[in-house]
């Protein structure tokens, strides 16, 4: 089983995918990988230092796209597609739908421009689910500003958040069979519940 949680900067993937590795573990027989993107493997993580670093300066949105799909490219062929290939679940942090909104969506590159790009990065391998934990924007913006430190894209301000999270809405709606909106206010126990609860929904848990 592929799962992906996406969303906005501050909405709890972390959390939420550490709960879900411990649900996964005890409720079937194979193992978990958690990942995330960009990184899981040594190039991944050496364009996530450059993508999120703030000196990196204003890169276009063109730019960003290949830098994450060639992370994404080299995820999927090295560690991806050979751990499901021998029976483990994944959970990542963030894959293609992030690209499609960031650098599609709020970077005008365009919807369609991205998903092709994507197919090749892939080879067409998707998630099974993608569950978007979704969070009003001053809640977002309190949990980031309670971590401290901001990233190059964090640090782009409210508008830019506003239009990330527009954008995740946007997708969902337009592609409700792969991805599942899940609202991520209120105890991470009851986040991880209606998480659980929408994989039990398509047969997943």
């Amino acid at each position: 089983m592929f799962l992906v949680l996406e969303g906005a900067d501050g909405v709890g993937k972390t959390t939420q995918i550490q709960l879900l590795e411990k649900y996964l573990l005890n409720s079937t027989e194979s193992e978990v990988l958690c990942l995330r993107e960009p990184g899981g493997t040594d190039l991944g993580l050496e364009i996530r230092k450059l993508l999120l670093d703030p000196n990196s300066g204003d890169l276009s949105a063109k730019t960003e796209a290949f830098l994450f799909m060639a992370a994404r490219s080299h995820l999927v062929e090295n560690v991806i597609q050979p751990s499901l290939n021998i029976g483990k679940h994944i959970i990542c942090d963030r894959f293609l739908w992030s690209s499609v909104v960031y650098q599609g969506i709020v970077g005008g590159l365009g919807v369609e421009e991205i998903l092709d790009q994507g197919q090749l990065a892939t080879g067409g391998v998707l998630p099974d689910l993608t569950i978007l934990l979704d969070l009003p924007l001053e809640e977002s913006k309190q949990r980031i500003s309670e971590r401290g430190e901001n990233d190059r894209f964090e640090q782009k301000g409210e508008g830019y958040l506003l239009q990330v999270r527009e954008g995740f809405l946007k997708l969902a709606k337009k592609y409700p069979k792969q991805i599942i909106v899940v609202s991520a206010s209120g105890s991470e126990e009851e986040v991880h519940a209606r998480i659980i609860q929408a994989l039990k929904d398509h047969a997943l848990a």
